[in-house]
C-alpha cells in the first residue's frame, strides 16, 4: 500500500484486477462510463488519468453487471487476487443489466452433448438470443 494522496483510476483499476490489462482499464475509461462520488460531488470520469483517492466510490458497468466500488486503498502494484481485494469494498452485490440468465428460453443456447448439429432455425435463435446480452 501507499500514501500516495491519489491515483490514475485506469491504474487502480489495473491494480483491482477489474482488467486485465492496464490498456483494456485505460480504453474502458475513455469510453466515460465510469461515475465517482467525492464526498457529495459526483462526476463522470472520461480521462485515465483522473486521479482516484481512498473513500471514493466508483459505480461503472462490467460485462453484465454494475459495480459499486468503494476504494479503501490505493495498490502499489498488481498483485495477487487475495491482495486486490482488500484495495476495495463491494457496496452492493453486482446487478444484473438486461434480462436474468434465468428468463431465458431453455434449449436456446444450451446444447446437449451429441445433440447434432443446430439446424438452420436453431442458429438463427442463438443468434437472437445472444444479441440479446450484446
Amino acid at each position: 500500500m501507499t500514501n500516495s494522496a491519489s491515483l490514475r483510476v485506469d491504474k487502480w483499476l489495473w491494480h483491482a484486477r477489474f482488467f486485465k490489462t492496464r490498456s483494456l482499464a485505460t480504453k474502458f475509461a475513455v469510453g466515460g462510463k465510469i461515475r465517482l462520488s467525492r464526498a457529495g460531488l459526483t462526476e463522470h470520469l472520461i480521462k485515465p488519468s483522473a486521479g482516484v483517492m481512498a473513500g471514493d466510490v466508483l459505480t461503472f458497468p462490467l460485462g453484465a453487471h454494475v459495480r459499486q466500488i468503494r476504494i479503501v486503498a490505493l495498490g502499489v502494484r498488481r498483485g495477487p487476487a487475495t491482495e486486490a481485494g482488500t484495495l476495495y469494498e463491494d457496496l452492493a452485490p453486482p446487478v444484473t443489466i438486461g434480462h436474468s440468465p434465468s428468463s431465458r428460453p431453455d434449449g436456446l443456447a444450451v446444447r446437449q452433448a451429441g445433440a447434432g448439429r443446430p439446424t438452420k432455425k436453431q442458429r438463427r435463435a442463438t443468434d437472437r438470443l445472444r444479441s440479446e446480452f450484446d
